[in-house]
């Protein structure tokens, strides 16, 4: 497991560090890398009492919908490819970001965002919980 505290949920930050870390060790994540044109494929990666790590590969028209995450806040890191983060605010869009690899975004537990696949070739992103995701 890569460096991090093991006592206690981490913030945004540490999450946000924590997946682009993940994101430079394909050792850890690339075998498991499958595409699927119907559905988003999901791997955990890792879990415990504070942290939870997800690998997702992404293809056209891929879309989680809108969604907070519960008690968890979380980060994502793009591995491969393009996905497009929308988070909602109180009067509409609060935010539209494109990211590529190597893009990054954090979000805490009340933020409602959307994660769809932003065209071209299949994408993966890797993710991180903390505490780890039970429901959203």
């Amino acid at each position: 497991m890569i460096g991090r505290p093991l006592d206690r949920d981490l913030d945004r930050e540490e999450l946000r560090r924590l997946t682009l870390e993940y994101a430079e060790r394909p050792d850890l994540w690339q075998h498991l890398v499958k595409h699927d044109p119907d559905a988003r494929i999901y791997e955990e990666l890792h879990r415990d009492d504070h942290l939870g790590i997800w690998l997702i590969c992404w293809m056209k028209d891929h879309d989680t919908g809108f969604h907070d995450h519960d008690i968890s806040s979380g980060a994502l890191t793009v591995v491969e490819g393009r996905v497009r983060e929308e988070r909602l605010g109180l009067k509409g869009m609060a935010s539209n970001v494109l990211l590529r690899p190597g893009g990054t975004v954090d979000f805490g537990a009340s933020d409602i965002h959307r994660v769809t696949h932003a065209g071209g070739g299949p994408a993966v992103t890797i993710h991180a919980y903390s505490p780890p995701l039970w429901r959203m």
